[in-house]
């Protein structure tokens, strides 16, 4: 399974590997980190960033602010 992922700071797509899940991956482009939500929570997260007026960020114990 591939996983395609957005860095929140600069924009650039990344297709990563399905153990990307779940994990906080720095970005290759501005070397921001951020975390990769887990398979089961991507809805979830979509819904988030759909309702976010501003961005959004995610720590690692997977509470969002923005």
């Amino acid at each position: 399974m591939r996983i395609i992922a957005q860095c929140p700071a600069c924009g650039s797509v990344w297709l990563l590997d399905g153990s990307a899940a779940d994990r906080r991956i720095r970005c290759r482009k501005c070397r921001m980190l951020f975390k990769v939500p887990k398979l089961d929570e991507v809805p979830k997260a979509v819904k988030v960033i759909k309702r976010a007026r501003s961005t959004t960020y995610v720590d690692e114990d997977g509470k969002t602010y923005g």
